[in-house]
């Protein structure tokens, strides 16, 4: 973020997206058509007005975000629409269109992964020779991303403290990721099982993907990256891999932009879901700061171990995750176990008569959510216990329709 901004000035928001062939749907590596200027040269970002498209480490990914901060998150989300549509009409040149969903269904990473070739290839090549990228998780992921930002060390700890608050329940709304391989993998967010364990040669870049309870950017810089740039240090022998790149915290500080990013939400099957998401989520951590639904004691004293074990529950299940851990529901008001999916329908309605002007733009869609499950549900629901690939490429074909259309996925 360019300035600095106080808590909920604005918000960034990123969104990646796959691209594949037009007929077969098999993952097509051409995204810098996409990012070639006028004078034919390969950018690694292309600014849009309001957005700006960017690469990935793979080059059949491109992420559309906000050109910087954003406050009206329905105007952005009306661009972003435009996006999608634009580059839908850009890639149908080259027999290709955009893919939502958290992962690619059938790609094999060992064999498809193509690097990106061009602005910042060294470190993409470094990642590589340090982690091998050449998996899912690495090569095989899409997710979206919420910036939101903090002023000082006072806003960065009520901020932080809120986030991981929430954060383990977020999968049981947003898991978009059950295929892989082109087989049901057991879980409804399969990308963030992957997210924890491919960076497992350096178990201090990840964490437990819930972050540690840290309330002041000296106490991040000792506990977070201090420990990140030991522990790269032997395998950097370049001396390119900066830690807040290296960084991979579901939830991660940014203080040379004075923001944390939120990156454990699934990509959805449209913009719309995607923006209706980031809006429920942002208002609930808001309110959380503001202690509206829940006080600052209750949230930050909850430990890290405690928070990881609701989180890989959402993972697995999604919303049908049962929530047993007794002090966390007493947290928030429930006094007896529930499901993610009963979690997130309580807590909507609850934001929803605190705020009305900031869920009204959505409550079609979170609804709809919330009533057919998170879409590695619907998926499911769609494809059987047992499938054809034949049927699970029309699933995958309607998810593509859905995020042109801009319109929900409903079994």
């Amino acid at each position: 973020m360019s300035k600095r901004l106080h808590l909920f000035e604005g918000y960034g928001v990123e969104l990646e997206y796959m691209i594949t062939d037009q007929q077969t749907l098999d993952i097509k590596p051409i995204a810098e058509v996409l990012l070639t200027n006028e004078a034919g040269e390969v950018e690694g970002e292309v600014e849009h007005g309001l957005t700006a498209w960017s690469n990935e480490l793979v080059s059949h990914v491109i992420e559309i975000k906000s050109n910087g901060p954003q406050a009206d998150l329905v105007g952005l989300r009306d661009k972003l629409v435009a996006d999608v549509q634009q580059i839908n009409d850009q890639l149908s040149k080259h027999g290709a269109m955009l893919m939502p969903g958290a992962a690619h269904p059938w790609m094999n990473p060992a064999k498809e992964t193509k690097l990106w070739e061009h602005e910042s290839q060294e470190i993409y090549h470094a990642y590589d020779r340090i982690f091998n990228c050449k998996g899912h998780g690495w090569s095989n992921l899409q997710s979206t991303h919420i910036n939101l930002p903090f002023y000082d060390d006072e806003e960065f700890g009520r901020l932080h403290t809120a986030i991981r608050f929430l954060m383990p329940m977020i999968p049981g709304l947003t898991a978009a990721s059950p295929i892989l391989d082109g087989q049901f993998t057991g879980y409804m967010d399969k990308r963030l099982y992957y997210y924890e364990k491919n960076q497992s040669k350096l178990p201090v870049l990840t964490g437990k993907v819930i972050p540690e309870k840290l309330f002041t950017r000296h106490q991040y810089q000792k506990h977070v990256y201090d420990r990140i740039a030991a522990s790269i240090a032997p395998f950097d022998t370049d001396n390119i891999m900066k830690p807040v790149w290296l960084n991979s915290r579901g939830a991660m500080a940014r203080f040379d932009r004075g923001a944390i990013e939120i990156r454990i939400i699934d990509n959805q099957e449209c913009v719309s879901a995607d923006l209706a998401v980031v809006a429920l989520i942002t208002q609930t951590v808001k309110m959380l700061v503001n202690q509206k639904l829940v006080s600052f004691t209750h949230q930050e004293s909850f430990e890290t171990e405690k928070l990881y074990h609701i989180f890989k529950a959402c993972v697995k299940q999604g919303s049908g995750a049962h929530i047993n851990d007794s002090d966390y529901l007493l947290a928030w008001g429930f006094h007896q176990p529930i499901t993610a999916r009963q979690f997130w329908t309580e807590l909507i309605q609850r934001v929803y008569q605190l705020a009305p002007e900031a869920l009204i733009p959505w409550m079609d869609i979170l609804e709809a959510i919330n009533t057919h499950g998170t879409l590695a549900e619907r998926i499911m629901s769609v494809l059987g216990a047992e499938y054809a690939d034949q049927q699970l490429f029309d699933v995958y074909k309607s998810l593509s329709t859905c995020l042109q259309n801009d319109s929900v996925f409903e079994p």
